[in-house]
């Protein structure tokens, strides 16, 4: 049997199922559903759960480690049908088939949440034994502390991560310093001062910033922003004459990251109580004054997280600095060079027909991991921030 009929089979038992066990539900009663413990709907799930899990269990273990056979299929027909029955012989007024729909919901929910952490922790471990692997080959002093990244597959190599490090802080700062500003002081507008035809029209256009996929913003960054720059301000100033630069991804990035800061901030804003800004203003305060000492102390905990959410966004970036930003990994602080960030280098050295156990391939998840490191500890001082800062509001 395919695998399109066996789904099909399957649910077309279980709406029976569902449909058979409401309509013994109704008929113990006689049709009034007031006299029944839980809703008609509740026993018609309870009983395409009996059925269908028992069936649907029995099926997977026989297959484990052996191929389909027609007595696998037909005994799971067998366990299901059985359950169906039994489910609908238990089935009275008194029953409490709510329980049994909420335990299933329960039980599904702690699955998402256990796979959820199950990913984190197999993507924590791979980046740890590849780690391994490669610090095995390569010291970690040289790495941590070199400042020089020249990798060779045909000799000694290079591999410092401290100017890869350099670069992808120094454009992450970059599009933060133009990303906080004008997303923050677009999100006070829109939530203090905007009315409600002139919000509704430009909060979505500033929300679909989010949506425009990152090559496009390469793209930008590489045709427009970069000339422009270099035309302008590096060649006139003698610090360049590259359109790729620092200052060029950093800009192009901040606009990615504005709606980031701009639609959490205006949201967590828009929850502070109104009744605080009442007693402000009953107290003599103006309304810049009310949003300077009540409304950003009070959402300062949702504005630090907003803040959070674009740093992580900018530190993951890869495709805006790979065409904005170039490729040279370098300690500088010309803000008109060429650098790169680390994300750029995992993925070059991981593509290519380079040798997987080298320790110029491996060293893409020893990056990796630290990455995540860095990520990890920028999370917890926002937390600390946070937890320091967050005032109570009743």
């Amino acid at each position: 049997m395919s695998a399109f009929w066996t789904v099909t089979t399957v649910l077309l038992f279980a709406a029976s199922a569902y449909v058979l066990g409401r309509a013994r539900a109704l008929a113990c009663v006689n049709g009034d559903v007031r006299k029944l413990h839980s809703l008609p709907g509740h026993y018609g799930w309870a009983t395409v759960f009996y059925a269908l899990v028992p069936g649907l269990a029995l099926f997977a273990l026989l297959q484990i480690g052996t191929p389909l056979a027609p007595l696998d299929t037909i005994a799971a027909v067998v366990l299901a049908l059985a359950g169906l029955f039994w489910s609908l012989r238990r089935i009275t007024a008194d029953l409490r088939a709510r329980k049994t729909v909420e335990f299933v919901a329960l039980v599904l929910l702690i699955l998402a949440a256990c796979v959820a952490i199950a990913t984190t922790a197999g993507i924590i471990a791979s980046l740890v034994f590849e780690t391994q692997n490669f610090f095995a080959q390569y010291g970690w002093r040289d790495f941590f502390l070199s400042t020089t990244w020249a990798p060779r597959f045909q000799g000694n190599s290079d591999l410092g991560f401290l100017p890869l490090l350099w670069g992808t802080l120094y454009i992450s700062a970059i599009a933060l310093v133009f990303a906080v500003p004008v997303g923050l002081f677009a999100a006070i507008y829109m939530a203090e001062y905007a009315g409600r035809r002139f919000r509704g029209v430009v909060k979505p256009l500033i929300e679909i910033l989010a949506g425009i996929p990152t090559i496009v913003y390469g793209l930008f960054a590489l045709i427009t922003v970069g000339p422009l720059l270099r035309d302008y301000f590096a060649q006139p100033l003698g610090l360049g004459s590259s359109g790729s630069s620092v200052m060029t991804a950093g800009l192009v990035m901040g606009i990615m990251l504005i709606p980031f800061v701009s639609s959490l901030s205006d949201d967590i804003i828009s929850q502070v109580p109104q009744s605080l800004r009442d007693g402000s203003l009953c107290l003599g305060a103006t309304q810049s004054e009310t949003i300077r000492q009540v409304i950003l102390p009070a959402a300062l905990p949702g504005i630090v997280g907003a803040v959070l959410l674009a740093a992580s966004r900018a530190i993951g970036e890869t495709m805006i600095v790979v065409l904005g930003a170039g490729a040279a990994a370098k300690l500088s602080l010309n803000p008109f060079e060429a650098m790169t960030t680390i994300t750029v280098k995992i993925v070059s050295q991981l593509t290519g027909d380079s040798d997987f156990a080298a320790p110029e391939t491996l060293v893409a998840f020893a990056l990796g991991l630290t990455l995540f490191a860095i990520t990890l500890c920028l999370n917890v001082v926002a937390l600390v921030i946070v937890r320091k800062y967050r005032e109570q509001y009743e």
